[in-house]
């Protein structure tokens, strides 16, 4: 009796090559390009290219407040920089993105403690720049405070889905506690702003992670007497609080910014025809926008707005099925850095939020905050990667909105889903 095999398409085709049982590296890469989002990478690539023709817009600016009589800086001299950090910062991204979600949760998690080492030491050991300790100097200068943002983004996920395994954890406290600590650290060097984004990813996450309502209030409340006692007791809030409803001067910053950035109207005076930016401090870090704004016009700071926008929407999408409690937080908690960062911003430019000292991420010009921006989104897209042949039982951010349930669920995963949300 004859046995005849039936055909199979590709059968005599020999296997992938793989050493000691692993994969080849060519092959790791063609993985990472299918499970990346590749909508995310373009619009962060968008926005960076935007940036650097919005550097070389306000380096001119910039390089003739910082010309001395001794030494008078390249008109684009800050573009050229730019280049280069942003360069290394795309390695970053890309390099920070070919991690899986455990070794991205175990890298944000030595960074954090690396971070909060350094942050204890910077009234010590901290260079003081415009009347702030907030830069250590190893080579280079760099704020602790910016690389700890991803990694606080990453510790508070792990902490909090500790309640997968054991819900009675007191995890609220746990980074409640973490979060006071850094805000304490961040209002000695000061940096109140800076304590404001984090706090803000802080109230984000725990809501998420299925904060009691009740617990809201007492929250809301303590925020608010915080906010007050800041007022009266830090100098440095209460003059820009003071500034911002007293209505300012013509030579305040931002008072400065929002009339560079109506400037333009609505199509801009045109690429290097912006007057009113020649004025403007620190034009090509906290105040870009307005330089867009001068130059290139309403329209296209619009266009910004929306791409940024559309960062925070996609990445949502992404988690809206996801399955991992830890990577569903950890991405939430990364785009919120990101956009509220750039909503602080855009608020100060257009004269509707205090000067807080920010920069517009993956747009301003930087140096270490051009990469320690560049590292948080690279951490988003590694912990957001996805097999897309794999499909969810869940529908992870849909069913903490209360939007709906995996139909596929058993009786005990809707029982430990609801003991976490609780």
């Amino acid at each position: 009796m004859s046995t005849v095999q039936p055909y199979v398409p590709g059968a005599k085709r020999k296997p992938a090559h793989i050493p000691g049982g692993k994969l080849s590296r060519w092959s790791q890469l063609k993985i990472w390009w299918r499970e990346i989002d590749r909508v995310l990478v373009g619009l962060v690539l968008l926005l960076m290219t935007l940036g650097t023709i919005a550097v070389a817009a306000a380096s001119p600016a910039s390089a003739d407040r910082l010309s001395t009589s001794s030494q008078t800086l390249d008109p684009l001299y800050f573009f050229y920089r730019h280049l280069a950090w942003q360069a290394i910062a795309l390695c970053v991204m890309f390099g920070a993105s070919l991690l899986s979600r455990q070794n991205a949760r175990r890298f944000g998690v030595m960074l954090g403690a690396g971070m909060l080492c350094l942050l204890f030491l910077v009234p010590f050991i901290g260079v003081e720049i415009n009347g702030a300790r907030r830069w250590i100097s190893i080579g280079m200068q760099f704020q602790p405070s910016e690389f700890l943002k991803p990694a606080f983004a990453i510790v508070l996920a792990w902490v909090l889905s500790w309640r997968m395994r054991d819900p009675n954890l007191p995890v609220l406290w746990i980074v409640t506690g973490l979060t006071g600590l850094i805000g304490a650290l961040l209002m000695m060097q000061p940096n109140f702003g800076e304590f404001m984004l984090f706090a803000g990813v802080w109230l984000v996450m725990i809501l998420l992670a299925g904060m009691p309502m009740k617990r809201l209030g007492i929250v809301i409340g303590g925020g608010l007497f915080l906010l007050t006692a800041t007022y009266f007791l830090y100098d440095n809030a209460r003059h820009r609080i003071d500034a911002f409803f007293g209505g300012g001067t013509a030579y305040d910053q931002v008072d400065l910014a929002s009339r560079t950035l109506l400037a333009g109207g609505w199509t801009g005076a045109g690429y290097g025809l912006g007057l009113r930016k020649m004025s403007l401090p620190e034009a090509h870090t906290d105040y870009i926008f307005s330089v867009i704004g001068e130059e290139f016009g309403l329209i296209v700071c619009a266009f910004i707005v929306l791409v940024y926008l559309a960062i925070v929407v996609r990445v949502l999408m992404r988690l809206f099925d996801e399955e991992d409690l830890f990577a569903l937080l950890a991405g939430t908690g990364l785009v919120a850095l990101l956009g509220g960062q750039a909503f602080i911003n855009i608020l100060v430019n257009l004269q509707l939020f205090p000067s807080k000292g920010m920069t517009l991420p993956l747009v301003s010009y930087g140096g270490s905050s051009t990469i320690a921006v560049c590292l948080g989104v690279g951490l988003l897209i590694a912990v957001t990667r996805r097999n897309p042949y794999l499909k969810t039982t869940t529908r992870g951010l849909g069913d903490l909105l209360d939007i709906g349930q995996g139909s596929t669920m058993n009786t005990q995963e809707a029982r430990i889903t609801r003991e976490i949300h609780q």
